[in-house]
């Protein structure tokens, strides 16, 4: 079985495609399709960006420029900390307040707002009372409670006495859960000002970025600003983690990396004494922006830094490091491992696991295991930050159906060089939210470091391919600016290193791709002169005759199906011929398809599991397997028919499909195409349970007939299915020598006869249709069977064929006397050469 490499692309469906499978798509108006691994949607905040850029761009503006770059953003909202962000809510002074006249449990209060003019405000809380400053939400104000559905402040009178507003409890406005009293600010809280402006609420916005499989290095807000800086011409904040020192070495792990292809990199280091807790407001309402759930303030912050750098890391319980030594390694094929999801899996001898001298622990890039997770009770940290192998990690991840922030980053290729600083930045902000020492060194396991990316670029091949000048200098201000180093600089070209963070540039190409989309798509004017070769095409061209087919089927009800080549290895006719996948999206995408025949079966199971069950559909594809080490590629086309040929009517009954009425359509999709010369064979095998093929010069043009019982089972079909697969490639090249040639539509009149004759059972009637051509080549036009009889009054072994002949002269009116001559010509052959007993 020969294997083959999936490259991951993005690909958009036209709007007129209807009818799915599980690997197909059913549209009805215009909508791209992105598949899951290939598009990912990401999201970033504006304010969190801004620690990395210095600009007073909007978030409009800075949405522009990211899809200006590459970085299309699918939508830009805005985030509020809380809900209803305190709007219209304000800081009071509390001038008076008495009891109200008819209500034990209730206080009226004057209010001032700093308007010039107090308000009254009928009050239930037991707390309040003059001289107080609190939060008011005044008549049209909305309130978000913590608990419950917001609501508006009107005006109205509570038993008797006027109330204008609402003096707030924390839980009343989101800000907690406390409902003991109304909140008492400090004295020094400045009346009249925004409750937001006092409690240092700011908006934020959230980008939501389809980030494309090449731009690894973008993922993170690191990653998104460098594109940005280097757009505006600015420079990069860069994370400042001077304070990081070591404090003692009493915590010391043993770093033991044994597969070292798989992690080219490992470093780590411990931290102890820390307290697992809930995570500072800040922190939590950080990654509640981009849409991260707080677990406790160790994990949280590895998210933030995973977020912030791009870089993964993980927190282990170094309690749980079992003789204070980490070995990264692959374990036993079928060794049992429970993950943090409590599943426990099967490893594989190809997963590169983290382990302690007595079992593994961790998934390598993937997962965390149960048991050596961060808990409440956890007091000690050893915190990972590593460089995997992009294939390892995919594969495994793949294996075991897993997705996480990790992978996805580790699957694309992260920055090798990041991961010391990036231990730094999350050791300090562990330090910051959680407490604790640096108990030991930093462990940096980097035998041999991955270098960066040497390109040669010039001038002139970047004009070529832009389609402008740029002048050098910029060009050179963009390379700079996106962190790509000139090492040569001669008149006419650059020598450059590429960091290798950058997976995507290792190519001249690649290089004047950065160029371009920093410079602008957008400032590449079109020119006013398009000077192009144009080649002859062979006619007619593939899209004309597919459309003609097309065309012809959909006029008959038929719809058009899309569906994945990558298929089931279960459905190969060949296994050995088989296109294997070398890094498969799941178990069941794992070879290309050998046949067309396995596609519209699912996409006709899927149907009718969903009561869709009358069906014709077609689709145009291509068929790929191996022959002496080569890769072959074959177009075809396929129809598929089942159920009802047509609904239940009023007078009439619903009629099902036959065979029949595939074969007319294969027919008229034949005379259409106006291919002649077709001989007719059997097709029965084991995809058809009988049908069969039509051939021009030994080449197999298209076979038809029912679907075999064995294969609608693969797709659990329990409805007779008829199908014809045909060879495009073959259709393309008779269609191309085809000549079209006038003849007056004859004169005279055509003649028909008709025989029934006793056959053996085996005989078809391509046979014979065979057999009477060339017994009368000029004047037999056409050929037809009209009844077809077996059964007990019959002899054993025999059948009853009913033919009709047509025949007709061109130049002149048939005789009876030439009409009987050519009869008993074809009388004779039929008894010579099929054994056909003629019944008068």
């Amino acid at each position: 079985m020969k294997n083959f490499e999936f490259l991951p692309f993005r690909f958009y469906l036209s709007p007129f495609t209807i009818f799915l499978s599980p690997l197909s798509f059913r549209l009805s108006a215009p909508n791209p399709i992105f598949a899951d691994y290939y598009i990912v949607i990401m999201k970033i905040s504006y304010n969190w960006l801004k620690e990395f850029i210095d600009t007073d761009k909007t978030p409009e503006e800075i949405s522009k420029i990211l899809t200006g770059t590459g970085l299309e953003v699918e939508s830009l909202e805005k985030v509020q900390p809380i809900p209803g962000g305190l709007e219209g809510l304000m800081v009071g002074y509390v001038k008076d307040c008495y009891q109200h006249p008819n209500a034990d449990r209730l206080r009226v209060t004057k209010v001032d707002l700093g308007t010039g003019e107090d308000l009254q405000i009928v009050c239930g809380a037991h707390n309040v009372a003059a001289g107080q400053k609190v939060v008011v939400a005044p008549v049209g104000a909305t309130v978000y409670p913590t608990v419950g559905e917001p609501f508006k402040i009107n005006k109205s009178k509570i038993r008797g006495e006027l109330s204008e507003g609402m003096i707030c409890a924390e839980d009343e406005v989101g800000l907690g859960t406390d409902h003991a009293g109304i909140m008492e600010l400090n004295g020094d809280a400045v009346i009249g000002t925004l409750a937001k402006d006092y409690f240092k609420l700011s908006d934020d916005y959230q980008y939501e970025i389809g980030l494309t499989p090449n731009r690894a290095d973008a993922a993170s807000h690191l990653g998104t600003a460098r594109d940005i800086a280097a757009f505006l011409k600015i420079a990069i904040r860069k994370t400042d983690v001077s304070a990081f020192k070591v404090d003692n070495t009493s915590l010391s792990i043993k770093v033991v990396v044994e597969n070292e292809q798989a992690s080219p990199r490992y470093s780590g280091v411990s931290i102890s004494g820390v307290e697992v807790k809930e995570s500072p407001k800040w922190l939590k309402e950080r990654l509640a922006v981009i849409g991260i759930r707080s677990i406790n303030n160790i994990v949280d912050a590895t998210n933030y830094a995973l977020h912030d750098l791009g870089q993964p890391l993980h927190a282990f319980d170094a309690d749980a490091i079992k003789g204070n030594t980490l070995i990264v390694k692959n374990c036993p094929e079928g060794t049992l491992f429970k993950t943090l999801d409590g599943v426990e899996r099967k490893l594989s001898a190809d997963d590169l696991m983290i382990c302690n001298a007595e079992k593994p622990m961790c998934i390598a890039g993937v997962f965390g295991g149960i048991d050596s997770g961060v808990t409440e009770t956890t007091k000690n940290v050893f915190l990972e930050s590593a460089y995997f192998n992009a294939v390892s990690v995919r594969k495994t991840a793949k294996r075991h159906g897993l997705k996480t922030d990790a992978s996805f980053r580790f699957e694309r290729g992260t920055d090798p060089n990041i991961t010391v600083f990036a231990l730094k930045r999350a050791a300090l902000l562990i330090q910051q939210v959680a407490g604790g020492l640096i108990s030991s060194e930093i462990s940096d396991h980097y035998p041999v470091p991955v270098q960066p990316f040497a390109i040669d670029v010039t001038y002139k091949g970047i004009d070529r391919l832009i389609g402008k000048v740029i002048p050098q200098d910029e060009i050179k201000g963009i390379i700079n600016a996106l962190d790509i180093d000139i090492v040569n600089e001669t008149a006419e070209s650059l020598s450059l290193k590429v960091p290798p963070y950058r997976v995507d540039v290792t190519r001249e190409v690649d290089v004047v791709e950065e160029i371009l989309r920093i410079y602008g798509y957008n400032n590449i004017e079109i020119p006013t002169q398009v000077r192009a070769s144009l080649n002859n095409s062979v006619r007619p061209e593939k899209d004309n005759v597919q459309n003609l087919i097309s065309d012809l089927l959909s006029a008959n009800g038929f719809n058009e199906i899309m569906s994945n080549s990558l298929t089931k290895s279960a459905y190969s006719s060949n296994p050995d011929k088989a296109v294997k996948i070398l890094n498969p999206l799941s178990n069941d995408l794992d070879v290309m398809r050998q046949s067309m025949v396995f596609s519209g079966l699912e996409a006709i199971a899927y149907n009718q599991n969903r009561r869709n069950g009358d069906l014709k559909l077609y689709e145009f594809g291509k068929v790929y397997e191996t022959a002496e080490d080569k890769y072959i590629e074959t177009q075809r086309f396929a129809i598929f028919i089942t159920g009802a040929d047509k609904g239940e009517q009023w007078n009439q009954k619903a009629k099902p499909v036959s065979f029949y009425n595939l074969k007319a359509i294969v027919d008229g999709i034949i005379a259409k195409l106006n291919i002649t010369d077709i001989t007719v064979e059997d097709a029965t095998c084991k995809k058809l349970a009988f049908g069969l093929q039509y051939k021009r010069n030994n080449k197999q043009l298209v076979k038809f007939g029912a679907v075999a019982k064995d294969a609608l089972k693969k797709v659990d079909i329990d409805k007779e299915v008829f199908c014809a697969d045909f060879n495009f490639d073959l259709i393309l090249a008779l269609v191309r020598k085809n000549k079209i040639v006038y003849e007056d539509v004859s004169k005279f009149p055509s003649v028909r006869r008709d025989l029934s004759m006793l056959v053996d059972k085996p005989v078809t009637f391509g046979q014979l249709k065979q057999i009477a051509q060339k017994t009368e080549r000029k004047l037999l036009q056409d050929v037809n069977v009209f009844d077809v009889y077996e059964g007990d009054k019959l002899p054993a072994g025999k059948k009853s064929y009913a033919l009709s002949f047509i025949l007709q002269d061109s130049e002149k009116t048939l005789t009876d006397k030439a009409i009987d001559s050519i009869m008993q010509k074809m009388i004779y052959n039929l008894e010579k050469e099929a054994g056909a007993e003629i019944r008068k």
